[in-house]
This record gives C-alpha cells, structure tokens and sequence, in this order.
C-alpha cells in the first residue's frame, strides 16, 4: 500500500467519522430525528426543572400588620355624611340666605380637603367657583343644610376662582 493510498484511505475514515457523527442533527431520516428529539426533550425537562427550582424558592413575606391598618369605629362612619350626597346642596350663611351651592369636594396635596362652592350665576352660568376650607361648613339635619357663617355672596366672588384642570 503506498503512503497517497492510504492518505485517502484515513481521509475517507475521518469524513465517514464526522459525518456519522453529526448526521442525526441534519438527516432527515427517521433515524435521524430520534436523537434530536432526545436532545429537545432533555433541553425541555431541564427549562421545566429550572422552572420549578424558582418557584420552590423561599420568598420573603411581608406581615399585613406592616400595612398600619387601624380598626375603624363604624358607629361614627355611620353618622357620617356621604358626599355624593352633599354636592349640589344649598349653602347658607348664619342669616339663612344663599350664599351658593356646593359644587365639589377636593382632598388637596396637603391631605387638607376643600369644599368649592358655585356662587352667582344661573343653572350654572356665570357663576363664580372659589375654595373655602371644608371645615368652615357646619352641616346639619343629615345633610340637609350647609351653613358657611360670617360670608356673602359678593365676598365669596372677590375670592380668587378655582380652575379645574383637566
């Protein structure tokens, strides 16, 4: 055997190695597929596997005594006033005449609220809304009347005018 033989002859072997090496990856036999679908199946259990280590992992909880819920005495909710029900209702000054009508209720940035009433005007034309502190009004007969004393409607309109922003 001379030395080009057997060069093509350990050539032939090592292609024949390396292709029967790497032929389950790109065959398109049967045969073929059966070690690719191994290799799926064993990348899909160990995702699966990885998947369940993360969820099993202890997490810190965090008490719900944290949050600083306090027990609320639902008697005094009860006598309350719902303020749905107050907006639109007349506002009165100590003389009983009407000074405007409660237009809204604003929680401001201060964590103050506010109450706006609508002064002047008719059904809503060219009236006037200002702010005054919500604990200026005394509410009674369960909402039924709003006193704000000591005020006018002309003194309410020289008030600077509230503007909603959108």
């Amino acid at each position: 055997m001379t030395l080009l033989s057997k060069i093509k002859q350990t050539t032939r072997l090592n292609a024949m190695t390396v292709l029967g090496v790497w032929r389950p990856f790109y065959s398109h036999t049967a045969a073929g597929r059966a070690p690719a679908k191994r290799v799926f199946a064993l990348a899909a259990t160990m995702v699966m596997l990885g998947m369940l280590l993360w969820i099993s992992t202890p997490r810190v909880v965090l008490s719900q005594a944290a949050v600083g819920l306090l027990k609320v005495d639902v008697a005094l909710v009860d006598k309350g006033y719902r303020l749905g029900k107050l907006m639109g209702q007349t506002v009165v000054n100590e003389k009983n005449e009407k000074i405007g009508t409660l237009d809204d209720i604003v929680l401001g940035q201060d964590r103050r609220m506010y109450a706006v009433l609508q002064v002047g005007g008719f059904l809503g034309i060219g009236s006037h809304l200002v702010a005054v502190p919500y604990d200026s009004l005394q509410i009674a007969d369960a909402g039924k009347r709003i006193e704000l004393s000591g005020a006018t409607q002309e003194e309410l309109k020289k008030l600077t005018e509230v503007k909603y922003q959108t």
